[in-house]
């Protein structure tokens, strides 16, 4: 099967692309503050994989909101770094460049703690490949570790430190603030695995 993930460069992303090792990765430009970090780590990782990284860049930050633009969120925002459908646009920009390469099944790294946001759960998921797969090429939406927390995702990938390291979780920069929940979550998971202490 032609395999693809939506690789953001994130603790998450790059543990589930080591675990799976697809042969094509998808990073998405669509206007957040810490853009040019997420595609150099997704390219380092894409690089030491050997995977097919494709990088798409749609300018939609006129649509967002939150932390990613370091803005203040819209009123009926969940969270700071709410951008609303954004996992739904991020998905339908790779899918429209999986389906050229004939990609069948597109990998999302969402887990537990996302289901915070409703387009981080397995309902969503569930829907979206409903969506997908009825349109044509059929493509198929999986999210593997929607029920695992992300240090769970970690240890069970065995994703080496070299390619850990090169995380890029911080919602607002293109070097980590070390405030926002992105930050936050990437120390949180560090700690739990024990690669740093607090």
């Amino acid at each position: 099967m032609n395999k693809g993930i939506l690789l953001s460069g994130g603790i998450d992303s790059i543990a589930l692309a080591y675990l799976i090792k697809p042969k094509h990765a998808f990073t998405i430009d669509y206007g957040q503050l810490p853009a040019l970090a997420e595609i150099r780590s997704s390219a380092a990782v894409c690089i030491a994989l050997n995977i097919q990284h494709h990088i798409i860049s749609v300018d939609c930050s006129s649509l967002g909101s939150g932390d990613l633009l370091n803005q203040n969120a819209i009123s009926n925002s969940p969270s700071p770094e709410w951008w609303p459908y954004r996992n739904q646009l991020l998905i339908t920009l790779a899918a429209m460049k999986a389906i050229s390469l004939n990609v069948s099944e597109l990998m999302l790294a969402s887990v537990k703690s996302d289901g915070f946001h409703k387009d981080g759960t397995q309902d969503f998921y569930t829907l979206i490949d409903k969506v997908m797969h009825y349109q044509e090429g059929g493509l198929r939406i999986t999210c593997p570790a929607v029920e695992m927390t992300s240090s769970e995702l970690v240890k069970s990938s065995k994703v080496p430190d070299n390619l850990l390291h090169w995380a890029h979780s911080c919602h607002k920069s293109n070097t980590p603030c070390g405030q926002c929940r992105g930050c936050n979550k990437y120390l949180q998971v560090m700690y739990e695995i024990g690669k740093i202490i607090l």
